[in-house]
């Protein structure tokens, strides 16, 4: 166990400040997320140093598509999660009751591990980064010394306080919308889209992360062209037409099995949709397309080409579209 930080005593309880749900806790209770234990009336890690898992992943599959593209990531997440959501991939650890079934890595070993293996930085992943913070930090930090770059990929459910403390060490940030529909949230997610929107916005304030905005489309629950058309002008006046968005096609899982998978027609017509308003538009899970690739919003050249996470720089020299001279909106080194 590690002490936690942001969270205050009230009374019998302590109050957790770290998500938007500010659980008060009572002794010997968790919060929402499971992982953070109210003990002596402090808070508590149950999960600081247990990664639950870890892969060498492209940066492409997080997916960050305009950041370190071609790069490579070491991912880890632990136990946990502030969301519930019913279609979630990875529910075998962020639906798990805690244990200590996982072997302890420092934050040191956590570095190590990401440079053996040859990668350019560290993905905090799998599970809301949010709910392990204190491990994300400690390795962020170390990771920084180090020459390594740091990710998150969030729900979006954080406060101000500890997105200002990870701010130096923070360089990109995924941020998984599920749709705009705010009683999808509350059904699906057990979640409120009104905060996650408060959410991303804290991390453009807050800190200086590379932003790509992801949003899963689910059949017949958010897949309407004026919701979508909302959210990508609400990220157009928030985020600006050059934020990289992805739309995520919906695979049944969980306990979302009775709902098939989105059609691939009406991923396209979303795509068609979100490009009126964005300049870079992809389509996540629909294989066999040119919806993955990076062109130009100007001259329309393919800038890199990708294939099942794989990519192919073809047309993009320093930055720039080797056609036209139009500046692309890539953040870090390009390594394909």
């Amino acid at each position: 166990m590690h002490q936690a930080k942001y969270w205050k005593n009230e009374d019998s309880f302590v109050k957790c400040g770290l998500c938007p749900r500010i659980c008060s806790i009572a002794r010997d209770k968790t919060g929402f997320c499971g992982v953070r234990r109210n003990i002596d009336n402090k808070l508590y890690s149950l999960v600081y140093g247990r990664p639950a898992a870890m892969n060498v992943d492209p940066i492409e599959k997080k997916p960050f598509y305009h950041f370190n593209p071609g790069s490579k990531v070491f991912s880890i997440g632990t136990l946990g999660c502030n969301f519930r959501c019913k279609f979630c991939i990875n529910w075998d650890i962020s639906q798990a009751k805690i244990n200590e079934a996982f072997e302890e890595r420092t934050p040191e070993e956590i570095v190590h591990m990401a440079m053996k293996t040859g990668s350019q930085g560290i993905a905090y992943t799998y599970v809301e980064p949010t709910i392990f913070f204190e491990y994300a930090l400690d390795c962020a930090k170390l990771a920084k010394k180090k020459g390594l770059f740091n990710v998150f990929v969030t729900n979006g459910y954080s406060m101000q306080k500890p997105l200002k403390d990870i701010k130096p060490y923070l360089d990109g940030v995924v941020i998984d919308f599920k749709g705009n529909n705010e009683d999808f949230y509350r059904d699906a997610s057990t979640a409120s889209l009104k905060e996650v929107k408060k959410g991303a916005l804290r991390y453009k304030h807050y800190t200086n992360a590379f932003v790509e905005i992801t949003n899963l489309v689910v059949t017949g629950k958010n897949d309407s062209k004026d919701e979508i058309l909302e959210q990508v002008k609400w990220i157009k006046k928030h985020f600006g037409k050059q934020t990289p968005y992805h739309l995520i096609r919906f695979y049944p899982s969980h306990k979302m099995t009775d709902i098939p998978q989105t059609p691939v027609e009406t991923m396209v017509k979303l795509y068609k949709l979100a490009k009126e308003e964005l300049d870079y538009v992809y389509l996540g899970n629909v294989d066999g397309t040119n919806y993955d690739n990076t062109f130009c919003p100007k001259c329309k050249e393919v800038l890199i080409k990708r294939e099942m996470f794989s990519s192919e720089n073809t047309n993009l020299r320093d930055g720039k579209c080797k056609k036209c001279g139009s500046k692309i909106n890539i953040s870090g080194q390009v390594y394909c």
